[in-house]
């Protein structure tokens, strides 16, 4: 198995679930290495078709995780962001697909919705929010990770292709201490989420993910089959708040249209659709905490 950007926290947390659960895996990625998980390690360009199409065929493997991507659009150029997001996606589609892999499986966010970075406030039509609600981005982080998705949906379609193809749409990816810290010993009430966190509030739909289900959603995706390619939430089953559901909806997202009354504290977001063509559910929760 095939992962990019395993140097990076996701993505090494992914290494270590794949090698726990028996896979033999390749770490491709830039600079030095990082790990010591992985068995084997490729530098490479992922912005450099070439490369990319040597590395992944170097390895040998019959699926692939891509996480080496820019996380977020604050540390680089605006033009840097959207070209190493939507490029090295087309690299690894593109190889991929050439190569005859079985299943590619791509980092998308919860900002292709139109989320945590952009000027305006998240538009959210209706609730549970499902992988048809519309896409309206205006940053251009989350404008590159619809991009990539549409890409993706272009792979999908070609008639002479039987990849399986999955784009995750994942929120803050926090470990045990973070959701810890953040959560279980905070205050979540209506109070404190007026002046919430945009990573955890509002801004984010109330989602998030822990770590450990970020790694096993990722494997059930390359494990999974179906025909061209799908999007996922990939988000817990429960919000950030320590408020109902019902209520932060008319809090927060009075506009929307509740298509489903949701439980007391479900997530704002239809997960239905993981467990459906993945077999996923998330198994961590801060208030296991």
């Amino acid at each position: 198995m095939a992962v990019t950007g395993g140097n990076g926290k996701i993505g090494q947390a992914i290494l270590q679930h794949l090698k726990d659960e028996g896979y033999e895996t390749a770490n491709i990625a830039r600079g030095k290495r990082r790990e010591e998980i992985s068995d084997t390690y490729i530098t490479t360009d992922l912005l450099d078709a070439g490369e990319t199409y040597s590395a992944i065929a170097k390895t040998g493997a019959d699926a692939i995780i891509h996480m080496g991507t820019i996380p977020n659009p604050y540390g680089t150029p605006d033009y840097e962001t959207y070209k190493s997001n939507t490029q090295s996606a087309v690299h690894i589609l593109k190889a991929s697909e050439s190569l005859g892999l079985k299943s590619c499986c791509l980092a998308s966010s919860i900002n292709t919705m139109g989320a945590e970075h952009q000027q305006r406030d998240p538009q959210v039509d209706y609730v549970p929010i499902d992988e048809s609600h519309p896409a309206t981005p205006d940053d251009i982080y989350g404008t590159a990770k619809h991009a990539m998705e549409v890409t993706a949906d272009g792979f999908g379609r070609r008639p002479d292709s039987d990849m399986t193809i999955s784009t995750l749409r994942y929120p803050w990816v926090p470990n045990e201490e973070k959701v810890i810290e953040s959560f279980s010993e905070s205050d979540r009430s209506m109070t404190a989420l007026e002046d919430d966190a945009a990573w955890s509030g509002r801004d984010v739909m109330f989602s998030y993910l822990h770590i450990d289900d970020a790694c096993s959603i990722a494997r059930k995706a390359v494990e999974a089959e179906y025909d061209g390619h799908e999007t996922f939430w990939a988000v817990v089953s429960d919000t950030t708040a320590n408020v109902p559901s019902k209520k932060i909806i008319a809090e927060f997202f009075p506009d929307a249209e509740v298509h489903d009354p949701l439980d007391e504290y479900e997530t704002l977001f239809d997960i239905s659709k993981t467990e459906k063509l993945l077999d996923w559910t998330p198994n961590h929760s801060w208030r296991d905490y």
